[in-house]
């Protein structure tokens, strides 16, 4: 079952990093808003009824105002901090600040007394990290003025998912990782499809074309509905940590998208990052967990 938990994480991070590439794709277009209107709105569409099908338990009364809180805090707070920052700095920098995600995680963790830090997965969080920097190392030097200002963006929204991963499992244990993300993602696609109606966010919708489109949908079925189902059943099943150790994946597939799409030029040191994130991970995930009992 960890095995599995671990190996659903990381499918859900290879697909955020796809994610990546059609959001810088819609930041021309509509504000960031709008784009994680259309991502969570369309994931909450494609949700709904398989929940229903599947006659799941919808989270307990006492829990709902739990639940609203982290569905505003992860689908509606993190996408517009982690939307924004790609609009001051680049995407190699930004999927970098992302990748501070599972050290967040483990300490936050720590503090907060869900999970005991170890030497070992200590050691495989900062492996994970070296691997990524040195995936993003030949995009790392070009920095448009005020990229620090997405850098802090970016690292505030990793803290917001590493607060999410933390907080959400008892949740996801009681109701079940299906109906627990549809209500959470919908109460978040509410909130930022109401905001952007107040802004006016949605005008430049009609000027859409295909791409845009199928950018938006893809979206929402795969950067969505499918990415954040598959996080939740990982947090069910491990810890905060080793599912958020996953997201270094996250910058690589979004390496590989952006060179089979966006015609990017791939170097040497992806496949030295590729291997040693993917050697933090194991490090990290292997052996017995070390999660308090609560």
């Amino acid at each position: 079952m960890e095995t599995l938990a671990v190996l659903a994480a990381v499918l859900s991070s290879a697909l955020g990093g796809t994610s990546i590439g059609a959001t810088r794709f819609l930041v021309g277009a509509i504000d960031p808003l709008a784009i994680g209107s259309f991502r969570f709105g369309i994931g909450f569409l494609l949700l709904l009824p398989l929940t229903l099908m599947q006659g799941g338990h919808w989270p307990e009364r006492r829990d709902w105002p739990a639940v609203a809180g982290l569905g505003l805090l992860f689908f509606a707070l993190f996408p517009i901090l982690f939307n924004a920052s790609l609009i001051f700095t680049t995407a190699a920098r930004g999927s970098l600040a992302l990748s501070t995600l599972p050290l967040l995680t483990m300490v936050v963790g720590a503090a907060l007394g869900s999970e005991r830090l170890t030497a070992r997965k200590t050691t495989g969080v900062l492996v994970t990290i070296l691997g990524v920097a040195m995936a993003l190392v030949t995009g790392l030097a070009a920095a448009p003025p005020g990229a620090w200002f997405g850098d802090l963006l970016m690292v505030a929204a990793a803290l917001c998912m590493a607060l999410y991963s933390i907080w959400s499992k008892p949740f996801i244990r009681r109701s079940g990782p299906l109906p627990f993300t549809t209500a959470a993602i919908g109460i978040g696609a509410a909130c930022l499809i109401l905001i952007s109606l107040l802004r006016g966010s949605f005008a430049p919708v009609a000027a859409f074309g295909a791409p845009q489109w199928l950018a938006a949908i893809y979206l929402g079925a795969f950067g969505s509905a499918l990415t954040f189902f598959l996080w939740a059943y990982a947090l069910e099943r491990t810890t905060p940590t080793r599912v958020a150790i996953s997201v270094t994946v996250n910058p690589i597939s979004a390496s590989l998208v952006g060179a089979a799409l966006l015609d990017e030029p791939l170097h040497w040191n992806l496949v030295a990052g590729i291997v040693t994130v993917f050697a933090g991970i194991w490090i990290a995930t292997t052996g017995r967990p070390a999660a308090n009992p609560c």
